[in-house]
């Protein structure tokens, strides 16, 4: 086939060409100048947004004939191998299929060669959260060190899938949903570049239905192209799209506010009928709102308004409507949203939530019989509680009274520590288990931040790993408030032995215990066990001979020589 989609002619061939991710395209491209290239990348974000493509870009600036540069030649053989696919050396996988045990171990077995054509040897691993466990494990040692002629891009959509300790080996990058001003931008670009015309309002259309995605934009641009007649217009985007024109909201709104059910229905089944979707139509309908609401508290922010164009009709259905008429549209709006998902009847809920915003449900006001009735009895009410106020306290009432004065308050209970469960620690303990965990300390604070949990990882900061045996380990604070928190926080507990979990491959207990409470404990413990060593000693050295002569003549007249 001659034809290419629009998405794969237009693919970025240099890091400028990557819409709405400067944030990882100025590292990257200041990582290149300073020769400061990592071993592993991980490319996390949604579909389309680019991350193939700044593996690919990475890929041949690294291998450049004009490195250290910024961005790749496109221009030197190197370049144009790795583009073409030709230079067997950039090698992309996809994860999804090449998900097993084996498959890794040959990339394992196979990354001690010298690269043929280029420095680098690049492994660009797509969707690599479909990986087996297995296979990570396989991954493992490889990622962390490769040779130095490897490099590893690892591209994913969903990150919380693969093991923190392939994350924790990797520069992390995460690409963020493309703005559908951006999105326009590059559109406009290709249209005019491919000598295509097309009107004002039919791009922002096409780049809303995207939701973020510039592939997903060049697909439907490319489907609206093609239903067009050579002059794409808004009826052609809407209708590939399946979005609503703003006209037909514009008509609903008006129908809404002047209260006209009939006139809504009629409007709500024109468009049904020309084949869109109901669920789709309801989104729609909150996003003009909300355009609706911006538009009228934040005039300045046009552009964030992500539904709508400025155009007469709009302003003027805007002029009319009030602020609390919005919010109660929108929220009504969305809650038949909800109602749609679950529904085979999506249709009767968008009719009865039209009908309910031409008829709004209001409060009747009260009349002015009603309101003066209450004003008496709220007058009524205040004269008898200043009464009362003012009567002398009876006697009972005052011996009540210094007796809850005299009453200490009753102060919180402290902490009262697991004396069974830290001396079974301490009778199991070994000092190569706690220098395992001490050794594995400070990566499980940083999985902690990782995982939002600053607040309570904060607690650990005056906490250390005292003790510990092959089942638990015992925890001990400076402060006792601070061991009392921790230990109400069942989460909090859980995390710290499942991280620990995966770093020493053993699940631990957490034991937590104060400072004070420890040594004493500890001490304790120590005098108990020597105690007992003594009893033993004694028994043990007990002769039966001796023993035997005691009871005959008694200690006074023994004598004992070795």
């Amino acid at each position: 086939m001659s034809y290419q989609a629009l998405y794969r002619v237009w693919r970025p061939q240099n890091f400028i060409d990557v819409v709405g991710q400067e944030h990882i395209t100025k590292t990257l491209q200041n990582a290149l100048l300073q020769q400061k290239i990592s071993h592993a990348y991980l490319f996390s974000g949604p579909r389309g947004t680019g991350k193939t493509s700044a593996a690919k870009i990475l890929a041949k600036a690294v291998n450049c004939e004009q490195a250290p540069t910024v961005e790749p030649c496109n221009e030197c053989a190197s370049c144009w191998g790795i583009t073409d696919g030709s230079i067997q050396d950039v090698i992309e996988i996809d994860a999804a299929s090449n998900n097993g045990v084996d498959e890794i171990r040959d990339i394992r077995d196979k990354v001690k060669y010298a690269p043929s054509a280029a420095k680098y040897k690049v492994y660009i691993i797509d969707e690599v959260h479909m990986l087996s466990t297995g296979a990570f494990n396989a991954l493992l040692k490889t990622l962390e060190e490769p040779p130095k002629h490897v490099i590893f891009i690892l591209a994913t959509t969903e990150p919380h899938k693969i093991p923190l300790t392939i994350i924790s080996r990797c520069q992390r990058f995460d690409f963020k949903r493309i703005t559908s001003q951006a999105i326009v931008g590059r559109m406009e670009l290709i249209m005019k570049e491919s000598d295509l015309v097309h009107d004002e309002k039919a791009l922002p259309i096409i780049a809303r239905a995207a939701e973020g995605g510039m592939r997903d934009a060049l697909s439907l641009l490319d489907q609206a192209v093609s239903y067009s007649e050579g002059h794409l217009t808004e009826e052609d985007a809407l209708t590939v799209t399946g979005a609503v024109g703003q006209e037909m909201l514009n008509q609903l709104a008006e129908a809404v506010l002047e209260k006209n059910a009939a006139s809504a229905l009629a409007i709500l089944e024109k468009l049904l009928m020309q084949g869109k979707d109901p669920a789709r139509f309801a989104e729609d309908f909150v996003l003009y709102f909300r355009d609706m609401l911006l538009h009228k508290t934040a005039p300045n922010l046009e552009e964030s308004l992500e539904r709508v164009m400025i155009d007469e009709a709009f302003v003027t259905v805007a002029g009319k409507m009030e602020l609390e008429r919005l919010y109660e549209y929108i929220h009504m709006l969305n809650q038949t949203q909800q109602e749609m998902k679950f529904s085979n009847h999506a249709r009767i809920y968008l009719e009865v939530a039209l009908v309910k915003l031409c008829q709004p449900h209001t409060k009747p006001a009260a009349s002015m019989p009603e309101v003066q009735q209450l004003i008496g009895r709220i007058q009524t009410l205040e004269k008898e509680l200043q009464k009362l106020r003012s009567q002398p306290a009876q006697p009972s009432e005052q011996a009540e009274a210094q007796t809850a004065a005299k009453r200490p308050n009753r102060s919180s209970r402290g902490f009262k520590a697991p004396v069974p469960k830290i001396e079974k620690v301490l009778a199991e303990a070994t000092k190569q288990d706690v220098q395992l965990i001490k050794s594995r300390w400070g990566e499980m604070l940083d999985f902690l931040n990782q995982r939002q949990m600053r607040s309570q990882a904060a607690l650990l900061n005056d906490a250390e790993p005292v003790a510990a045996s092959k089942e638990a380990f015992v925890l001990k604070f400076k402060y006792e408030i601070h061991c009392q928190m921790a230990t109400e926080n069942k989460q909090f507990m859980d995390s710290i032995s499942s991280i620990l979990q995966e770093l020493t491959e053993n699940l631990y207990q957490v034991v937590c215990v104060p400072e004070d409470s420890w040594l004493a404990i500890r001490q304790n413990f120590i005098k108990t066990q020597k105690t007992e060593s003594t009893e033993q000693d004694n028994e043990q050295e007990e002769d039966p001979l001796i023993a035997e002569a005691l009871k005959l003549v008694g200690e006074e007249l023994l004598e004992i020589k070795d």
